[in-house]
């Protein structure tokens, strides 16, 4: 078997900026366990598998489904390898229609062009007030203001002092997993007011599914989008993820939904060749 695997940087207006991701694009859907050893294989943060749903020509297909693996395990949600995967399906497949519809653990997402970027529609995540986990200050080694959780995907949002204080945070990622297990979240974001044109900065822990940081994350912002739209009165907001790569994204905050909007980059494909699996 031979497949076709797309890497692209999402959230970048150039290489090796933004949110590296796989993309495999397959006209029947693999095993779990072949997806899941594809992603241990690729060792990026997710790995993105994309199957047509109906029987149209590959470059006609509005409907398709998407699951998303790390290296360790399945995830519901993750905004940037939807990004790579419609750049690939758009860019590479030459895919023509409007809008491409994602069937997914998550709902339907759909993903439309919006003049040089795209324009990702997202569920809205309410978050929630939440007291202070024991042992959380010590595990991240900061101050925290204020603590939020999704109601849908469970990520932990910590607010701190500054901008400063989000980029200088040091985890102790062993100590961070063993909150997230005893917890129940499912990774860890933090926040504070940005500075210039950017509303608000985020970063993003998530040990427990094998990312320790994640370079900018698209399912994060469904949190943080609705928390600083009614912090800072706003709808529509630019957010940048203050990782080592960076990324920079607009949000558009709706009565149900958030859109995502920003860039993609391919920056290699090739073949990955599996000569015999169980």
């Amino acid at each position: 078997m031979a497949l076709k695997v797309y890497q692209v940087d999402a959230f970048a207006d150039r290489p090796f900026e933004g949110n590296p991701a796989a993309v495999v694009v397959t006209e029947r859907p693999l095993s779990d366990a072949l997806m899941q050893s594809i992603a241990m294989e690729m060792n990026l943060s997710e790995t993105a598998f994309a199957v047509p749903l109906g029987n149209q020509p590959m470059d006609q297909v509005e409907r398709w489904s998407l699951r998303w693996f790390t290296p360790a395990c399945e995830v519901r949600l993750c905004g940037h390898a939807t990004l790579a995967t419609a750049h690939v399906l758009f860019n590479d497949l030459g895919v023509g229609v409007e809008t491409i519809r994602f069937d997914t653990k998550s709902g339907e997402l759909r993903v439309a062009r919006d003049e040089d970027r795209l324009r990702m529609d997202f569920p809205r995540d309410e978050p929630e007030p939440l007291p202070a986990p024991a042992g959380l200050e010590g595990a991240l080694g900061a101050k925290i203001l204020e603590i939020h959780r999704g109601r849908t995907l469970h990520k932990l949002l910590v607010l701190l002092e500054n901008e400063e204080a989000v980029r200088g945070v040091v985890p102790d990622f062993r100590a961070l997993a063993r909150l997230e297990k005893e917890g129940g979240w499912r990774g860890t974001i933090i926040t504070a007011a940005g500075s210039g044109d950017v509303h608000f900065v985020s970063r993003f822990f998530a040990p427990l599914e094998g990312i320790d940081e994640d370079s900018v994350t698209g399912s994060a912002h469904t949190v943080l989008t609705p928390y600083w739209g009614r912090r800072l009165g706003l709808r529509r907001m630019h957010a940048f993820q203050a990782s080592r790569r960076g990324g920079h994204l607009d949000v558009v905050l709706d009565d149900e939904r958030v859109f995502l909007i920003g860039r993609a980059v391919e920056v290699m494909n090739g073949v990955l060749k599996v000569v015999a699996f169980p």
